[in-house]
């Protein structure tokens, strides 16, 4: 299990570096403002790199259920972004980037708490 929430974090740090380094092109491609993407940029890359840090110092349990919760949540938003690209809107781009940064800043913050929670630092 610690492989995959590992790997999940890795996938988060990458995503995290294309977000930071092709912030213009991607931002155009995407129909987004350059700050979103990295403001999503870094906060992708804290989560992961958060999330790698404690793979053995949290329970796995708790890090599994949030890892499915984002990763669900990650599924509706981009099917939601692609539907409305495909409708003609805009905001599809901002909706997928958008919930990166904001899923990722909670995910980090669960795990926190989760780590308080069970007495760690």
């Amino acid at each position: 299990m610690a492989v995959g929430i590992v790997a999940d974090g890795a996938v988060k740090v990458v995503l995290a570096a294309v977000h930071l380094v092709a912030a213009d092109p991607l931002g155009r491609l995407l129909g987004v403002p350059v700050w979103l993407l990295i403001v999503s940029g870094v906060v992708l890359l804290a989560c992961g790199g958060t999330e790698i840090r404690y793979v053995h110092s949290r329970p796995m349990r708790t890090c599994l259920r949030l890892m499915v919760a984002y990763d669900s949540g990650w599924v509706v938003a981009t099917l939601a972004a692609v539907l409305m690209a495909s409708q003609g809107s805009s905001a599809g781009g901002e909706v997928w980037i958008g919930y990166q940064a904001i899923a990722s800043l909670a995910f980090a913050a669960l795990l926190a708490s989760a780590l308080r929670g069970a007495g760690r630092p």
